[in-house]
């Protein structure tokens, strides 16, 4: 009978109910921010278009809250209906809390509109954000609620080598390291309408179809509420944009990703999944962080790279190899990150993972 039970509360339906109520959530909060924050001041410049473009600049605060709503929502239900389950619920409310905390960061970041331009991230701009420093030092704190519970296998499998055991080291530094590096690194790639939430609905995806392959139904859970605020944001950050994600959205979006990972036990295979943004991560740390993504526009649309010839993001790749207007560097950028979901897919599916 317990397990009758157990399997009726592990269906599906459970996730589908919560995920369903995010997208809704996110949608209705996106649509109040975009005039709530643009009357508070809180804007971004979107530098893209004819004449330069103010826009509500802090739009991850509505992505984290329908995650954390739809967490929430399925909490509330697993702690009334089956109560054994209250483990998870634990879990669960820890990676409420992290997120919480680092979408706070983000929304900190957000709010440095200055009233005049100044430089930042090569170029000027109304917004000067956090000091380079201050952003993974703070981004630790959202780590400490999966630190407290001491979450996720304490092993990762590595490649040719197979699962390794690191028992408290994995809370304390893998874990923390992870969170601070995936949000800070996921936040370096993007400037253009829907770059962000499109690459990160694929990454969110795989991690979904991952899940239910493999077993991890609080990673389909947390994938699948990630994917549904993902999916109602990007409605209203695709081409033209109507407002901007911002460092809120960044920071919300790689905690969410990491928890992912740990919770359904995906460490090798996100890796490969993130490894446009650890690319990304990479050609920046070229030019010490001080860098533009975005390209000098023309009469027609297109970009030109920055730099010239020489990469310091994959945006700049994008612009050398073709003159893409701002829908085709975003569309090109997504294929680029569903190629490496099908690859780890393959890496998986060959035993190499």
């Amino acid at each position: 009978m317990a397990c009758n039970r157990i399997f009726m509360y592990g269906t599906y339906l459970t996730i589908l109910i919560p995920s369903v109520i995010t997208f809704v959530l996110t949608f209705f909060s996106t649509r109040f921010l975009m005039s709530y924050l643009f009357g508070a001041g809180i804007v971004a410049e979107d530098h893209n278009k004819a004449r330069i473009v103010k826009l509500a600049g802090s739009g991850g605060v509505a992505v984290a809250f329908g995650i954390i709503s739809g967490i929430l929502i399925y909490t509330f239900g697993g702690s009334f209906v089956f109560v054994p389950l209250k483990g998870i619920v634990n879990q669960l409310l820890a990676v409420a809390l992290s997120i919480v905390l680092i979408a706070f960061v983000g929304f900190l970041d957000d709010v440095n509109v200055m009233r005049q331009r100044v430089m930042s991230t090569g170029r000027m701009d109304i917004r000067k954000g956090l000091k380079q420093w201050q952003k993974p030092l703070l981004t630790f704190i959202g780590a400490l609620p999966l630190m407290a519970i001491s979450a996720g296998v304490h092993s990762i499998n590595i490649p040719f080598i197979g699962p390794v055991f690191l028992g408290i080291v994995y809370p304390l530094l893998v874990l923390p390291l992870a969170i601070i590096f995936v949000s800070n690194s996921f936040n370096l790639l993007g400037g253009f309408d829907g770059l962000q939430p499109s690459m990160a609905i694929i990454a969110s995806a795989g991690l979904l179809i991952y899940s239910l392959a493999f077993g991890a139904y609080i990673g389909v859970l947390l994938s699948a509420l990630l994917l549904a605020a993902l999916l109602s944001f990007l409605l209203f950050n695709m081409y033209p944009a109507k407002i901007i994600p911002g460092d809120s959205f960044t920071y919300t979006v790689g905690a969410s990703l990491v928890a992912i990972m740990v919770m359904g036990s995906a460490e090798a295979f996100g890796v490969v999944i993130f490894l446009p943004w650890i690319i990304e991560f990479l050609l920046h740390l070229r030019k010490r962080f001080k860098v533009s993504d975005l390209g000098i526009r023309q009469r027609d649309g297109t970009f030109k790279p920055p730099y010239g010839g020489k990469i310091y993001s994959l945006t700049h790749l994008v612009m050398n190899l073709k003159r893409a207007n701002e829908r085709e560097v975003t569309l090109y950028l997504s294929m680029l990150e569903l190629a490496f979901v099908i690859l780890a897919f393959v890496l998986k599916l060959s035993g190499v993972l």
